[in-house]
């Protein structure tokens, strides 16, 4: 039997970015529920191959530190910098998603490894919608600044970037429909 609420709630999934989240964003409960969603993703022999780094509160100020002397360090002016440390400011709270990927495992190539994190940022996110937040996926340059980087990762690991999440303060913008999804789904 198809659950017609939860496949229409899926469907409405969207990602909102930080300047239109306001507060209050997930609290302890709501997080643990999203994380549990996290680890429920596909993960061949449970390896956990990525894990989560929670900036809140007085943490997005030493996030915004960081964004700022990156986006120097790329060298962006004063103003598009500033810019960059406020956007570290805004959601009311903001994970960063850190990869774990073995390389050398003799069973789980490198690729499925990525997939199970991938997988477990999609069902984050699905769940974060689920209970009623918005948020959206962010990376770019600052997750590759070694700065940046160090400020998250131990040795082997890499910052895929961060998921910002909180309350919608506007309507998602309309989305394509399947139609517009050329190439989607081909036949062998």
């Amino acid at each position: 039997m198809v659950d017609d609420t939860a496949l229409t709630a899926l469907l409405g999934r969207h990602s909102l970015g930080p300047k239109h989240l306001v507060e209050p964003g997930p609290d302890d409960a709501a997080l643990a529920l999203m994380l549990q969603a996290a680890r429920r993703a596909p993960d061949h022999l449970s390896l956990q191959p990525g894990r989560w780094v929670r900036v809140q509160g007085l943490a997005r100020e030493r996030l915004a530190d960081l964004f700022e002397q990156a986006a120097r360090a790329a060298g962006k002016d004063a103003a598009a910098a500033a810019l960059d440390a406020d956007r570290a400011r805004r959601a009311p709270l903001t994970l960063a998603l850190v990869a774990r990927i073995d390389l050398g495992h003799p069973q789980v190539p490198a690729h499925e490894q990525w997939m199970a994190v991938g997988g477990a940022l999609a069902q984050l996110m699905t769940a974060a919608h689920l209970l009623g937040y918005a948020g959206k996926m962010l990376s770019g340059y600052k997750a590759r600044h070694p700065l940046v980087q160090a400020a998250f990762c131990a040795p082997g690991e890499t910052l895929v970037g961060w998921v910002t999440l909180g309350t919608a303060a506007r309507a998602p913008a309309a989305r394509p429909g399947p139609d517009a999804l050329p190439g989607a789904l081909t036949d062998w």
